[in-house]
């Protein structure tokens, strides 16, 4: 099997195998509470960052309102999302740049989105994608990271560019959000960090990793 055909294949079995659902990943209705949602969701899961916007939502719906936010409040709604100074610290930079070069709207290029204070490739492409239905690339994501070396769809070691541009030779430009959104429910569901769950997986007879797990799973338990 080619890299080009088990990777047609991962995200065909991917695509049977998990049914995506909306509070699977951050929930958001307009581009500007994506933008918020995705930087508030580096080093933090969905979940967290999906209770945190319920309030942070309600209170802020304008770039305007972001922009003109006290820190410390903004840093008590981020706090429990991690790294809150930081967060906080984008959400009204963010706010201040779409209000004083943008009207208020999210931007629609790439180039124009890592302008934005904690945005980064990962980000852009996801709202390129999601928002505006533009696929400008891979977002490689701490699961994606993880999950497309395993599988042998990558080589490269470190950069998440590189990865990224790795796998978007692999896959049509249709195919980039859907790559990204079923190896996140793979490596949440099966591809785990330190016990990916091999025997489970509908991936295994065509994982060039899966048999160094299993051999090391089993040495745990003779």
């Amino acid at each position: 099997m080619t890299k080009q055909q088990r990777a047609r294949e991962v995200l065909r079995r991917l695509r049977k195998t998990y049914r995506k659902k909306p509070e699977d990943f951050v929930r958001w209705k307009t581009p500007l509470e994506l933008l918020i949602a995705t930087v508030l969701s580096a080093q933090c899961t969905d979940k967290k960052v999906n209770e945190v916007t319920r309030v942070l939502f309600k209170k802020y719906r304008t770039a305007r309102e972001y922009a003109d936010a006290p820190l410390s409040v903004l840093e008590t709604l981020v706090h429990s999302t991690g790294f809150y100074k930081s967060k906080a610290k984008y959400l009204k930079g963010i706010g201040q740049l779409l209000a004083q070069k943008f009207g208020g709207r999210v931007p629609k290029t790439r180039e124009e989105l890592l302008e934005f204070p904690g945005v980064s490739f990962k980000t852009a492409n996801l709202i390129m994608g999601k928002a505006f239905g533009v696929p400008t690339g891979v977002a490689v994501d701490t699961h994606v990271n993880r999950v497309a070396p395993r599988l042998g769809l990558t080589e490269e070691k470190k950069s998440p560019e590189k990865k990224a541009s790795d796998l978007e030779k692999l896959y049509p430009a249709d195919d980039w959000l859907d790559v990204n959104e079923y190896m996140i429910l793979h490596g949440r569901a099966v591809c785990a960090p330190a016990k990916p769950k091999c025997p489970e997986c509908p991936l295994r007879d065509i994982c060039p990793s899966a048999p160094k797990f299993m051999r090391a799973a089993r040495g745990k338990t003779s």
